[in-house]
Order: structure tokens, then C-alpha cells, then sequence
């Protein structure tokens, strides 16, 4: 069992290892996959972190407040195809991290963690909407 374990985490790290910066990826980044490439984005932050609205609240497109704590409740919500990116974040990426473990875990092969807060992200998408 350990063998297979480590086999898997080889593999998973290898498929990191392609990606700039390892997967984490800035604002820019962020808005064009979600616009461009139909990603989907997970806010992960635990509801105690939430200060104003999630990102599903903010009409983020394709984004969906699946809290850390509750992960395991909204695994409807994430794409059959296991190659769509998923984009995942929270305040600080301790909870986005964990979750993109999860995913890649689970097969899915283009996620990435938002370096930095998911609060940044709601505010730009609000001035690019002219909320």
C-alpha cells in the first residue's frame, strides 16, 4: 500500500513540477482562466473567515463558496471532466493548498491555488463589474 501511495504522490508532484510556480498562480492568472478557460473557482474558507460576501455571493462566474470544513458535502459541485481547471482559494492558501491536494488526489490534473487573498479577488472583479 505505501508503495502505491508514493507512486501516486510521484505522480502528482511531477504534474506540479510542469506547472509555473507550482500551481499558484496571481490575480491575473486567476481572472483569465476563470473568463478564458471556463475554470471553475472554489472559495474554500471556513464560514468564521468570510467577511462580507464568499465569492459565489459576489457572482464570481463559475465560482462556488465550498467551505474547508464541509468539502466533502459539495463534491456534486466539481466537473466530471477531471482535465477542467479548478482555480481554489481562501485567505492565506492553508485551506486552498489542502483542498488542491484533495483534488489532485481525486484525478483532477489542472488545479491551482489564487497566491493571494480570495478578498483581493472580489474586490477586482466588483471594480471590473462597477460595483
Amino acid at each position: 500500500m505505501a508503495d502505491k501511495m508514493k507512486e501516486k504522490v510521484d505522480v502528482l508532484i511531477e504534474i506540479n513540477k510542469t506547472k509555473e510556480n507550482l500551481g499558484m498562480i496571481g490575480l491575473h492568472e486567476t481572472r483569465e482562466l476563470l473568463m478564458d478557460a471556463g475554470a471553475i473557482l472554489l472559495d474554500v474558507r471556513p464560514p468564521a473567515k468570510v467577511n462580507g460576501e464568499n465569492a459565489q455571493e459576489a457572482d464570481i462566474a463559475n465560482a462556488y463558496y465550498t467551505p474547508y470544513t464541509e468539502f466533502a458535502t459539495y463534491l456534486d459541485e466539481l466537473p466530471s471532466d477531471h482535465t477542467s481547471p479548478i482555480v481554489v482559494a481562501c485567505l492565506k492558501g492553508w485551506f486552498a493548498n489542502r483542498v488542491m491536494g484533495y483534488l489532485e488526489m481525486m484525478g483532477y490534473e489542472n488545479v491551482y491555488v489564487l497566491d493571494t487573498s480570495i478578498e483581493d479577488l472580489i474586490e477586482v472583479h466588483h471594480a471590473h463589474a462597477g460595483k
